[in-house]
Order: C-alpha cells, then structure tokens, then sequence
C-alpha cells in the first residue's frame, strides 16, 4: 500500500470499486526486468539509460493486428498499471514542493492507472506475438492494453514544451 505524504488527498469512492462503464481488455503482457516498484525506473529516459531490455507479449487472439507494424522504428504501449492505487486524486511527489492534482502529474496513481510508454522498436515476431523492446518502465507481468504505431511527423508537437511537472 502506498503511504500518504503531507497535503494528499484520496477521493470519497474508490475507483476500482465502482461498475466500469466501458470493457477493456488485456491484450498481452509486458516481460520486464523490474520485478520490484523499487527497481523499477521512474520513467522512460531512466528506463533507457538502466539499458536493459523488455518485451510485450500479445495474446494469440490478438496477433493478427500486428501485421504491418514491423515497419514501425517506435511504438506507443498502453499499460493496465494494475498495482497503483486509483483513488489518490491529489499527491504529494517526492521531488515537488507542494501537493498537486493527479491530472497535473505522470504518476501511476490515478482513478484510471493508464501508462503511455514510447518505445523503441527492436524487432517483431508476428507468430509469437512478441515486441522486443529497447527498455520500459513497468514492473514484469504489466497488462497491455493497446499497441500503436508512433510516428514523430505526426504525433511530435512542432515545439515541443520543456515543462516538465
């Protein structure tokens, strides 16, 4: 369980126990080296420069919409974050000054623990469903959610911020 820090606060119904009102499913799952939330880096650049590798595995029902993405240098990963608490809407980060809105954060602590990873693009194995990744940010066993592909013309802003929360 996580601790509460100083000015956080959690919302009067926890997310995971109301009725979903939309069906996702999982699609496969992340292979990771990060076994522990202690380990595991913080972030893609982190996950980058610890240079170790991962995969995501796709379920055999999925496999078929993998064809064509061989062509892809990067994709984006949509991950169930499955361990982080869903009902902190105001946290307290450990590098921050003050508390701040979930919406204002990259934390996986939120009602929805949806994770957006970039990754580079090793190679594919379209029978085995598995995407051999440069790194990731996840601990082994993360739900996949979804799979696209990234292409910098159209998905990278042409002046990008450098805020960073």
């Amino acid at each position: 369980m996580f601790e509460m820090r100083g000015g956080e606060q959690v919302m009067a119904v926890d997310p995971a126990a109301m009725a979903p009102d939309g069906h996702v499913v999982f699609i496969g799952r992340i292979a990771s080296p990060w076994k522990s939330r202690e380990t595991c880096p913080k972030n893609m650049r982190a996950a980058r420069e610890a240079g170790r590798g991962a995969a995501a595995l796709v379920e055999a029902p999925y496999r078929a919409g993998l064809a064509g993405l061989e062509a892809a240098q990067h994709v984006v990963l949509l991950t169930w974050l499955h361990h982080a608490p869903r009902n902190l809407i105001v946290q307290k980060p450990r590098h921050a000054p003050e508390a701040k809105g979930v919406f204002a954060l990259r934390s996986p602590a939120r009602p929805n623990p949806i994770g957006l990873h970039v990754v580079r693009l090793l190679s594919l194995d379209l029978a085995a469903g598995r995407l051999e990744l440069e790194a990731i940010d996840v601990l082994d066993g993360t739900p996949l959610i979804d799979i696209k592909p990234y292409y910098a013309s159209a998905d990278a802003p042409a002046e990008p911020e450098q805020t960073q929360a």
